[in-house]
């Protein structure tokens, strides 16, 4: 009885978050990325899923629930230089210019590119130990998929690679 008096004045526990490993770590940069310009759009959400699951081998289900869970990450809020090393700690240069690409291409999502997303890559593109043309060029290779796409699901063909023209069905 006295125990239930004490939880009722404590706190509520927040979930733990997970510990973060490269996987996380990338998806809870795209998530930052994708919130900076306070405008978190279906679209980006839909394009950090694919990214995941294009990366890492998952299905739908679970790039959802590995997005969700970079959610909560984010939210925690470590700083994106902690994300970043931790990537450059525990991959190769491959994953790393893999992950920032990926970054570029939720950048150029919306086909916008706002100050606070730039601000964010280029701090995760320092503390992955990547060069500033490393960056040029990922930003080049996402806009150019998003180029190559003839209609407005250019978020779509980004994440899938899908960039080749489809014949029309009869």
């Amino acid at each position: 009885m006295l125990k239930k008096l004490f939880q009722v004045f404590r706190p509520p526990q927040t979930p733990a978050t997970p510990d973060p490993d490269a996987e996380l770590a990338l998806g809870a940069l795209l998530v930052r990325v994708a919130q900076s310009d306070r405008d978190y759009q279906l679209e980006e959400i839909s394009l950090i899923d694919r990214i995941l699951a294009r990366l890492y081998q998952h299905n739908a289900i679970e790039a959802a629930k590995v997005r969700a869970a970079c959610e909560k990450l984010h939210a925690a809020a470590p700083e994106t230089d902690t994300f970043g090393k931790l990537i450059r700690e525990t991959t190769g240069l491959e994953e790393r210019l893999a992950a920032l690409d990926a970054l570029w291409e939720v950048v150029l999502a919306d086909e916008r590119e706002h100050p606070g997303e730039i601000r964010i890559v280029e701090d995760a593109r320092k503390a992955m130990g990547l060069s500033r043309n490393d960056s040029d060029k990922a930003r080049k290779r996402a806009q150019d998929k998003l180029l190559a796409v003839p209609d407005t699901t250019a978020a779509s063909a980004i994440a899938t690679d899908d960039t080749t023209p489809q014949e029309p069905q009869s």
